[in-house]
């Protein structure tokens, strides 16, 4: 994955925010990582991995990536914060069910709140590109994805969202 690429991009949406909305010099880490928590949900929601109770199927492919690429835009802005672009992060193969690792992310961002290190904040990202893994995505279809998104981004604020 061209992580360098994609923290640059997210940097320019991430600056503009900022300018745009007067919190420059603001620290919104906390908001970041609530909002990160947030997007899980969404996705895992959209899944409907834990719904044993309903026949109900899963979103389109289209829209699970769409909202798994939320958070990978929340994921890098707050690497962003932290200053931790230099990580090399692999998407490696896994075979946790998709449940223990929605799970497995959210306690992944309780440790990261909790102990802001770069070695928490590289385990929270590799664990999120390992659940997109599992849902199936490959490294070329998140960053299309990433892009697609980040373009609608910038027209959002282009709207005043």
């Amino acid at each position: 994955m061209k992580l360098q690429t994609l923290f640059s991009l997210q940097k320019q949406l991430d600056d503009r925010i900022m300018k745009e909305h007067h919190l420059t010099g603001q620290n919104v880490v906390a908001e970041k990582m609530l909002a990160l928590q947030v997007e899980l949900g969404e996705l895992a929601n959209e899944t409907r991995c834990f719904k044993y109770w309903s026949v109900k199927p899963p979103a389109p492919q289209h829209v699970i990536l769409e909202e798994y690429v939320d958070g990978i835009h929340f994921i890098l802005s707050i690497g962003l914060d932290c200053d931790y672009t230099s990580v090399n992060i692999e998407m490696e193969a896994t075979e946790r069910p998709i449940v223990t690792l929605f799970q497995q992310v959210f306690d992944d961002i309780t440790t990261f709140n909790q102990n802001t290190s770069q070695e928490t904040y590289k385990q929270l990202f590799q664990t999120y590109l390992q659940l997109g893994q599992a849902l199936g995505f490959t490294e070329e279809a998140i960053e299309k994805a990433y892009l697609q998104k980040n373009e609608v981004n910038h027209q959002r604020q282009d709207e005043g969202y």
